[in-house]
């Protein structure tokens, strides 16, 4: 399949491994790398419907959790300005989200995902209430819960928790708040938590992977009887894996079928339907990475973005049994060489996901409609990030700033 874009000689290594992924796995995607504030890669390529139209420059996809990614950097920014504090009770600024015991909740708590509000469906009565703001915000509010020394990954439950108390402080609807204090200083082409009709024609189609249907893939992933299965390998291993509390936070009581409806772009679900270009998130994400402020935008003070670097959970999750480098609002990139401890973002399911490298000068995003892997992406992002790692490590950029200079950009082709 075709390719189009540019890429700066040095990051050629990116278009090759683009490419070969569009080849191999079918449908559309794009993918964003800025360095040193400046962006060296710009691809696109496949197609973005079941018909095979040719994914376009503006297309923007369904990203899933690297939504999440999007209400963190909204939430640091309030701290930055003064009008948030990480250690306030969220009880603060949304008061009737005391109830139950949650009074001592902190917003820390919320973006490290040790709120204890990470199970969804003991929430619910039918899936699609996760389509009605107010009865999410509400139910949440009157949960009982309280703060957790573990992190338990609030795959859903945290969109609508960072979204309310974003809304809460700035007395503005979560989608002005983007637009305000994003998409229009950053100069953003494509980025919505709840898309108009205009945009959504811009949204690819989401396809499930070679050789599946989607609804037997959700069916598969995340049944009852899959999760008390491995629950069961799991303690027989000595682990101490729940799976019923995994299938409670990961998805709605339909099986995940209304997160591939149409219906699901209009409204905004946080944690799960943010419809980007990579090249917004690329660029959210190199503010970060050049220490706040890009192109004369500064969207935090350097000492804000030491603070979200910090780890601040180094156990294993709960939901996603692994070490996930919780800081605040976001998780370690990984990549298929690893963790890579220096930099942070936020992916999702499908294989779309942003991240920063303050260390490295370095950002990178990739969006996909060829969904699979797991809850946090797959090994298509990771493979990506190998590849701008292996770019910038040409250049002697190895974990310091780099005095190479980029070569020249070149269009990429098929």
């Amino acid at each position: 399949m075709t390719i189009e874009g540019t890429a700066a000689a040095s990051f050629w290594p990116v278009a090759q491994a683009f490419e070969k992924q569009i080849d191999s796995s079918g449908g559309g995607a794009a993918v964003c790398v800025y360095y040193q504030g400046r962006k060296v890669v710009d691809l696109w390529g496949g197609v973005r419907d079941e018909v095979g139209r040719s994914w376009r420059e503006d297309t923007m996809s369904m990203s899933f959790s690297t939504s999440k990614g999007v209400t963190s950097t909204l939430l640091n920014m309030l701290v930055d300005r003064g009008e948030l504090n990480y250690d306030d009770p969220i009880a603060r600024y949304w008061p009737e989200f005391a109830a139950a015991g949650k009074g001592t909740i902190s917003v820390r708590d919320l973006m490290t995902h040790r709120a204890g509000l990470s199970r969804l469906r003991p929430l619910l009565d039918r899936g699609d209430r996760i389509l009605d703001w107010d009865y999410m915000v509400d139910r949440l509010a009157r949960a009982e819960a309280k703060p957790q020394t573990r992190s338990a990954y609030h795959a859903l439950t945290y969109g609508w928790l960072t979204g309310e108390l974003i809304q809460r402080i700035t007395g503005q609807s979560l989608g002005e708040v983007i637009r305000t204090e994003l998409e229009e200083p950053l100069g953003l082409d494509g980025i919505y938590i709840g898309a108009p009709a205009e945009a959504r024609a811009r949204a690819a189609q989401l396809s499930p992977p070679l050789g599946s249907k989607q609804s037997s893939l959700m069916s598969a992933l995340f049944s009852d009887r899959t999760a008390e299965n491995l629950t069961r390998l799991h303690r027989l291993f000595g682990s101490p894996l729940d799976m019923k509390h995994i299938l409670d936070a990961l998805v709605p009581p339909d099986n995940a079928e209304l997160l591939f409806d149409e219906r699901i772009l209009g409204v905004p679900v946080p944690a799960a339907n943010g419809l980007f270009t990579a090249r917004s998130l690329a660029r959210i994400y190199a503010a970060i990475a050049e220490g706040g402020t890009l192109d004369g935008v500064e969207l935090f003070r350097p000492s804000t973005i030491d603070r979200m670097s910090r780890i601040q959970v180094t156990t294993r999750d709960l939901v996603l049994p692994i070490r996930m480098g919780w800081r605040l609002g976001y998780h370690t990139a990984f990549t298929c060489r690893g963790g890579l401890e220096s930099a942070f973002g936020h992916f999702g399911f499908g294989g779309s996901g942003a991240w920063a490298d303050p260390s490295r000068r370095l950002s990178m995003a990739m969006i996909n409609n060829r969904v699979g892997g797991t809850p946090l992406g797959d090994i298509r992002i990771a493979a990506i990030g190998s590849s701008v790692l292996r770019a910038t490590k040409k250049l002697g950029l190895d974990g310091g700033e780099s005095s190479g200079a980029l070569d020249p950009e070149v269009y990429a082709a098929a």
